[in-house]
C-alpha cells in the first residue's frame, strides 16, 4: 500500500478547501481569450494550442488551490509558500472546496473533447475523474470520516520533523508555526467528526477498537519524549548555538502547550465520545445513503463500471483457481495434511518467524538490493529517487499494515521509505517478506510513483495523483513479476505469494460480502484466515481495515487484473514483437491513470507497434 502522508488520510477526500478563484488562472484565461480574437493562429499547432489552452488553464487553476490549501503538500513538492501552514478541516472549508470543484466540473464539461490532442485527452480523463472525487466526497459525506482503522491525519502528524526542511533558522521557525497550529486543526477534526455522528456518518465502533492509543502514545509527560521534539534534538550545525538554544526553548514551549494539549483532547474525544458513538452496524450500506455511497466508493476505486455482485463473483472465481495453484505448491514441500494444517504449520513453525526486529528488516533489504540489480532487465527507464528500509513508527505500529510505501518529497531531501512492521514479530512471516517488498518497494511502489514524479511533459497534477487500481494493481503485478525475475525459488516463498495474491482475490469476497450482503466480522475474519496464510493478527486487522474503509480493497485485484489483460491482449497481438521493457514503460509513461484510459493507451500502444512492420 502506498502512503503519502502529507496529503493525509485517504479518507479525507477534500482535502483542498479554500477561495473559489485563483487570479492568476483566471488572467490566463482571460488572455487566451484576447489572444486568441486579437490574432487567429495560422498553423496547426496554433490551433492545437489554443484550443488545448482551456483546459490547462483549468490545470493550472485548481493546482494552485490545491497547493494553497494543502500547504504540507506544497512543502513535499518543494513549493514553500506555505511552509508554516497546515491543512484546514473545518466544516466551512469543506464546503468552499465544493464550490470551488463544482465551478471546475462545469467549466470542464464546457471542453470540447475532440479539440484535444492524445496527450491532453488522458490529462482531460484524468483530471475528470480527480475532480468528481472531490465532491463525492461531499454529496455522500464520507468527508466526515476522517479516520479510519489504521488512518488519520493524527497518525501522521508526529512525522512532521522527517519530512519537512529544516536546515535553516527560518524553517525551524515555519515548523513552530505549524506546531502551534495543531490546537486549531484538533477543533477542527473535532467538529468534523461532531458532525459526522449527529449524521451518522462513521466509522463501525468495532473497528476503532484500541484507536484512541493512537493519540494516546502522544501525550508525554515530558515534551523533549514528544516525536514532534525530536526535531529540536538534531538541529544542523550550521545555525549558530544562541539560535539553537532559542529555537530549542521555544520547541519546549510549544510542544507542551500546543502538541501535548492537542493530543490529549484528541484522545479524550476519541476514547470516550467518538469511538462509544460510533455506528454499531458494519455495512456502507447501513450508512445514510450508503448504497450511493458505495457504489460511488467501488467507481472510484476501481476506475472500471463494476457492479458489486460481478467484483464479488470474480473474487470468488479467482479464490478458486489460486487455491488450485496452492495445493499443487503445498504437493512440492511433501506435506502431508489438509491445507488448513498447512495453514496452521506457517503460523507456527519458528524458522518461518524472524528472530529480531534487525533480522526482518535486514532480510528486506537484501530483496530490495537483489531486485534492484534485475530491473534492467524489465524496464528502460529507471527513477533517479533512491529510496530505503525502515520500521513502522512504534507510535502506530500496532494497528498497521505489514509493510507500506511512503514517497519522497519532491524536493530531493529524503528517500522514498519502504517500511516494515516490525511489531508483534511472531506475526511477521518470512515466507511471504519477497511478495511484501516487490510490492512496496521496487517494482511495485517505489518505481512506479518516483518515475511518476520525474515524468517530463505532463501537467504538474498528474505527477502526483495516484489512482488505487493502478497503483496498487501495479504493485500486485510487480509482486507476479517476482516469479520471471528469479524469486519465489523457495516452495514457501512461493506459496507465500500466493498466499499474498489470494488476500486480494479475498478482497474482492470480503468486501462486498460486508458492505452489500451482510457478512459479519467474524466471518470476514475467517474467510481470511481459512483461505490465506496471513496469522490471525493479521487477519484482524485487515478486516477492520476494510470495514472501515469501504471499496479501497477492490483496488488491487481488480488493477492487477486488468494490467495482465492488457499485456496478454498485447502479447497476442505483437507475437514475436512484444517487447516486455517497452511494454512497461508504455504502462508507467502517463503516471497513474484510470484502467479505462489505461486500456486506451495500451491498445495504441499496441496498433502502433503493428504498424511499424507494415
Amino acid at each position: 500500500m502506498r502512503n503519502q502522508w502529507m496529503v493525509g488520510s485517504l479518507r479525507i477526500a477534500l482535502r483542498a478547501t479554500g477561495r473559489l478563484l485563483v487570479m492568476g488562472a483566471v488572467l490566463a484565461l482571460a488572455l487566451v481569450s484576447h489572444l486568441a480574437s486579437c490574432n487567429p493562429p495560422r498553423t496547426g499547432a496554433d490551433r492545437e494550442a489554443a484550443a488545448n489552452a482551456p483546459l490547462h488553464a483549468l490545470f493550472a487553476e485548481e493546482w494552485e488551490h490545491r497547493l494553497r490549501e494543502s500547504p504540507l503538500f506544497a512543502t513535499s513538492l518543494g513549493d514553500h509558500r506555505y511552509n508554516d501552514r497546515l491543512p484546514s478541516y473545518s466544516l466551512d472549508s469543506a464546503t468552499r472546496s465544493y464550490d470551488f470543484y463544482q465551478g471546475i466540473s462545469r467549466r470542464l464539461q464546457q471542453i470540447p473533447l475532440a479539440s484535444l490532442n492524445r496527450e491532453d485527452r488522458v490529462s482531460y480523463d484524468v483530471f475528470r475523474v480527480e475532480v468528481q472525487r472531490q465532491l463525492d466526497a461531499f454529496e455522500t459525506g464520507s468527508y466526515l470520516m476522517p479516520v479510519n482503522a489504521d488512518s488519520g491525519f493524527h497518525v501522521y502528524f508526529p512525522r512532521l520533523g522527517n519530512e519537512v526542511p529544516l536546515a535553516t533558522v527560518k524553517d525551524y521557525e515555519n515548523y513552530l508555526a505549524r506546531l502551534r497550529g495543531w490546537p486549531l486543526l484538533v477543533d477542527e477534526l473535532l467538529q468534523t467528526m461532531r458532525e459526522g455522528m449527529r449524521r451518522g456518518m462513521t466509522p463501525p465502533a468495532v473497528t476503532l477498537a484500541g484507536f484512541a492509543d493512537t493519540a494516546a502514545a502522544h501525550v508525554v509527560e515530558d515534551p523533549r519524549q514528544s516525536e514532534l521534539y525530536g526535531a529540536f534534538q538534531r538541529m544542523p550545525s550550521t545555525i549558530p548555538a544562541t539560535e539553537q538554544q532559542r529555537l530549542q526553548a521555544d520547541g519546549l514551549t510549544v510542544v507542551a502547550e500546543a502538541v501535548i494539549p492537542g493530543y490529549r483532547k484528541l484522545h479524550q474525544f476519541l476514547a470516550l465520545e467518538y469511538i462509544p458513538g460510533c455506528r454499531q452496524t458494519l455495512a456502507a450500506h447501513a450508512l445514510p445513503g450508503g448504497e450511493d455511497f458505495y457504489a460511488r466508493e467501488v467507481k472510484y476505486f476501481t476506475t472500471l463500471p463494476l457492479g458489486a455482485e460481478a467484483i464479488h463473483q470474480t473474487g470468488i472465481r479467482e479464490v478458486a483457481r489460486i487455491r488450485s495453484e496452492m495445493d499443487a505448491v503445498i504437493r512440492q514441500t511433501g506435506f502431508r495434511g489438509s491445507f488448513a494444517e498447512f495453514l496452521r504449520s506457517l503460523r507456527t513453525d519458528p524458522r518461518f518467524r524472524p528472530t529480531s526486529a534487525e533480522d526482518l528488516l535486514q532480510r528486506a533489504a537484501w530483496i530490495c538490493k537483489r531486485m534492484d540489480g534485475k530491473l534492467p532487465a524489465f524496464f528502460t527507464r529507471l527513477p533517479r529517487q533512491p529510496y530505503t528500509v525502515e520500521p513502522v513508527p512504534d507510535s502506530i505500529a500496532p494497528k498497521y499494515t505489514a509493510g507500506r510505501y511512503v514517497e519522497a518529497p519532491r524536493d530531493g531531501t529524503r528517500p522514498g521509505i519502504y517500511w516494515v512492521n516490525t511489531f508483534a514479530l511472531p506475526t511477521r512471516a518470512l515466507y511471504s517478506l519477497e511478495a511484501l517488498t516487490l510490492h512496496e518497494a521496487v517494482p511495485g511502489h517505489h518505481l512506479q510513483i518516483a518515475l511518476a514524479a520525474e515524468a517530463e511533459g505532463l501537467p504538474a497534477f498528474r505527477r502526483s495523483v495516484y489512482f488505487p487500481a493502478f497503483g496498487e494493481g501495479w504493485a500486485l503485478y510487480a509482486e507476479r513479476l517476482g516469479l520471471e525475475a528469479g524469486f519465489y525459488t523457495d516452495p514457501y516463498s512461493d506459496f507465500g505469494r500466493l498466499s499474498y495474491e489470494m488476500w486480494r482475490a479475498c478482497r474482492l469476497v470480503v468486501d462486498t460480502g460486508v458492505h452489500t450482503k451482510g457478512w459479519s466480522r467474524q466471518q470476514v475474519i475467517d474467510y481470511l484466515a481459512a483461505n490465506t496464510a496471513l496469522s490471525l493478527h493479521e487477519c484482524t486487522t485487515e478486516t477492520d481495515r476494510y470495514i472501515s474503509w469501504p471499496g479501497q480493497a477492490l483496488a488491487y485485484k481488480i488493477g492487477e487484473l486488468k494490467i495482465r489483460e492488457l499485456r496478454a491482449n498485447a502479447e497476442r497481438e505483437l507475437g514475436a514483437r512484444f517487447d516486455l521493457r517497452r511494454f512497461h514503460d508504455e504502462v508507467l509513461r502517463n503516471g497513474s491513470v484510470p484502467l479505462s484510459t489505461l486500456e486506451t493507451i495500451i491498445n495504441q500502444y499496441v496498433e502502433t507497434e503493428k504498424a511499424k512492420v507494415r
